[in-house]
């Protein structure tokens, strides 16, 4: 009841943390998962930010599909990287055999980009 209008949701591996982008109202909120359908703890993770789609790596970074990139921000929310697209990318997620290949999907298009890490 508390967002705007959400959109992108992920979930930590360990089933602790629930990530939701709240496209409405331009931040990324991360919710403590205190038990079956009960989060706590509501904070603004990442301020003034939108997403469409979202992914985790391996370290707990946060990928997140904007307007004509995608950004990854550290378990802090602090921005370590902008990966520039020819267009605005829709959802995110890793594959491939060894879990390192970040698959993009945009508008028109499915980039793909072998990482140094794997999706969680």
């Amino acid at each position: 009841d508390d967002l705007v209008k959400p959109n992108g949701i992920r979930g930590t591996p360990d089933g602790k943390t629930l990530y939701v982008a709240d496209a409405g109202g331009r931040n990324i909120m991360r919710y403590r998962i205190s038990g079956p359908g009960r989060l706590s703890d509501r904070a603004v993770f990442i301020p003034g930010s939108g997403s469409d789609g979202m992914t985790l790596d391996e370290r707990g970074n946060l990928y997140l599909t904007t307007r004509g990139e995608v950004v990854i921000h550290d378990v802090s929310g602090r921005l370590v990287r902008r990966i520039g697209l020819p267009e605005s990318p829709t959802n995110v997620c890793f594959g491939g055999k060894d879990g390192r290949t970040l698959f993009i999907t945009a508008r028109t298009s499915l980039y793909a980009l072998h990482m140094q890490v794997r999706g969680g």
